[in-house]
């Protein structure tokens, strides 16, 4: 395992006078959610909890930055304070006015990457939410979604995975008058999810260039009124969820980086199942009413697995 020199100077210790120091022993774990976004119509926008949660664990060191990650994509991620965990913490303890003198990471991914299953804005939220239950320990939790949100956007780059990832459930985020906001949308006891998940990635930029800089007039309203009846149909109307999940903006056009989702996403739909592409691909999501969850089947070349719907980040355990 690689770590940063410890009496190398990081930037925590050249943080500007002023700034309140963390001492080494303190440690806060925290859980955080796999996410699907986009559920269909609602690109950019919606977003979906996962029952799906990892633990991370990020403690304070008296110098350089370690690394401990096993599991999903542990071979391919660094070993140093540009982990996207880390980094995300940095940059929160920075804006809550905190410098370290080093930290340490530890956790066992299970969210594969490159996948459609928000991998990277729960680090992200993860890093962000280790950052602020160092510094600020049982905050209200309103303000502390409101923080998450703003600096998880920043860092993402688009707010549907980590609204999610924060919130928990069915969220709605959008540019409201006094900037990023969300809304959350509570979901039908009845909707539960599943995921056919296949072995290769695909990168949310190759998917996201795929996409036309215009689309017809006709195809924005149509997916416009499916994004209404996809809340009416989670929150209350289940059956219409297959209607509710119909989209012409996105899916189509993504079809060359994942044939294998894309045919079993339309052959799921020929079958009245309310499948979608998760997020940027390449895994499929099925919104389905709980009765109807065994009669889904494993198909070849993806690992299929069932997911309910899930809560928000939240601190698990506090040390120090």
């Amino acid at each position: 395992m690689a770590s940063a020199d410890p009496a190398a100077p990081t930037a925590a210790d050249l943080a500007p006078a002023g700034m309140h120091r963390l001492e080494p022993g303190r440690s806060v774990t925290v859980e955080v959610p796999a996410t699907s976004a986009n559920l269909g119509p609602g690109f950019d926008c919606f977003g979906l909890a996962l029952s799906w949660r990892e633990q991370v664990e990020i403690g304070v060191t008296g110098g350089g930055y370690l690394v401990d990650v096993t599991g999903e994509g542990a071979d391919q991620v660094p070993r140093d304070d540009s982990h996207l965990i880390l980094r995300s913490a940095v940059r929160g303890l920075a804006d809550l006015g905190a410098t370290v003198p080093g930290l340490r990471l530890r956790c066992h991914n299970t969210i594969p990457h490159g996948r459609g299953l928000g991998s990277s804005s729960a680090a992200i939220v993860a890093g962000l939410l280790a950052a602020v239950a160092l510094v600020r320990p049982g905050e209200e939790t309103g303000v502390r979604r409101r923080w998450l949100l703003q600096h998880a956007n920043e860092v993402e780059g688009h707010p549907d995975n980590v609204a999610a990832a924060i919130y928990g459930g069915f969220t709605l985020a959008y540019a409201g008058t006094a900037g990023l906001d969300v809304a959350v949308v509570p979901v039908h006891p009845d909707v539960t999810a599943s995921v056919y998940i296949p072995d290769t990635a695909v990168a949310t930029t190759a998917a996201r260039g795929l996409l036309p800089p215009t689309v017809p007039h006709r195809d924005a309203a149509q997916n416009s009124g499916r994004s209404g009846l996809l809340v009416h149909a989670l929150s209350a109307a289940p059956d219409r969820l297959l209607d509710a999940t119909a989209d012409w903006l996105h899916q189509d056009y993504r079809e060359p980086a994942m044939p294998g989702s894309w045919a079993l996403m339309t052959s799921l739909r020929a079958q009245g199942r309310a499948a979608v592409i998760s997020g940027a691909g390449p895994t499929v999501l099925v919104l389905e009413r709980r009765d109807r969850v065994a009669g889904l089947v494993d198909v070849p070349g993806f690992r299929r697995v069932e997911v309910g719907i899930g809560t928000g980040a939240a601190e698990a355990r506090v040390d120090g």
